[in-house]
């Protein structure tokens, strides 16, 4: 077992290095540091390093899978009860999980479907009755640059739709765009391409201003065509095992 101290050392020492990274890329795109802000991921990574994240600052936390985030938000209140941290899920999210995630979850980064969507506000709902919920849910849409379903992400022709179908949903809040530049891409043609989804979004909803996109290798370049959270996990807690649900 690692030492906690030297944990907490390294933990410290990434985010100065993140930290840093992101106000170089802020000053090159003419951008304050404050308009991009930090979702730690923090999938398979243990309630002890969320808890030292929390003392270096970090507020937001992502997290993919139901069941393991379930017991990490319980483990992390039990470590911190007064820190109040903010939970994302930016996983791919089935629709026979969604009761499990919408009691804890601040925001969801990851509908790209109108049954995901109605099975959202749904649940909701019922939070709500059961006061396990007391507000609507804010939600980014899943853009899909290349239109590959497996990887999921609603295509281009599919995105104002899922917008318009989103905003009427009582349940919810459409609070802006979540992409990822698929592998083997040009960067530049594919975060352009995020940028002008998120632009096409706001059009039509000017609330929807959030923009999540970028990571531990293209976060520059995402900062760069206008991403307002950067969504980093290797860069920060290093090399995660896998690990399944």
């Amino acid at each position: 077992m690692s030492d906690p101290s030297e944990r907490a050392d390294e933990l410290g020492r990434n985010l100065a290095a993140l930290r840093e990274r992101i106000g170089k890329a802020c000053a090159a795109a003419g951008r304050e540091p404050s308009s991009v802000s930090l979702l730690a991921v923090t999938k398979t990574v243990p309630a002890a390093d969320v808890a030292t994240l929390l003392d270096l600052g970090l507020h937001a936390f992502g997290e993919n899978r139901a069941q393991e985030a379930a017991a990490k938000v319980d483990d992390v209140a039990a470590l911190r009860p007064d820190a109040g941290p903010r939970w994302h899920f930016v996983g791919g999210l089935q629709r026979n999980k969604v009761k499990q995630v919408v009691p804890w979850v601040y925001r969801v980064e990851s509908v790209d479907s109108p049954r995901l969507a109605r099975a959202l506000d749904t649940a909701v709902g019922r939070a709500r009755e059961e006061g396990t919920r007391d507000a609507p849910l804010p939600v980014l849409l899943q853009y899909s640059v290349d239109g590959d379903p497996e990887r999921g992400g609603v295509p281009d022709g599919g995105l104002l739709e899922l917008a318009d179908l989103v905003a009427e949903l009582p349940g919810l809040e459409l609070a802006g765009l979540m992409a990822v530049a698929p592998l083997g891409t040009d960067t530049e043609r594919a975060f352009a391409a995020i940028a002008g989804a998120a632009e096409r979004l706001r059009e039509r909803h000017p609330d929807a201003v959030e923009l999540s996109a970028g990571m531990s290798g293209d976060l520059e370049t995402a900062v760069g065509h206008g991403s307002t959270v950067v969504r980093v996990g290797t860069a920060l807690v290093g090399d995660r095992p896998l690990a399944s649900e």
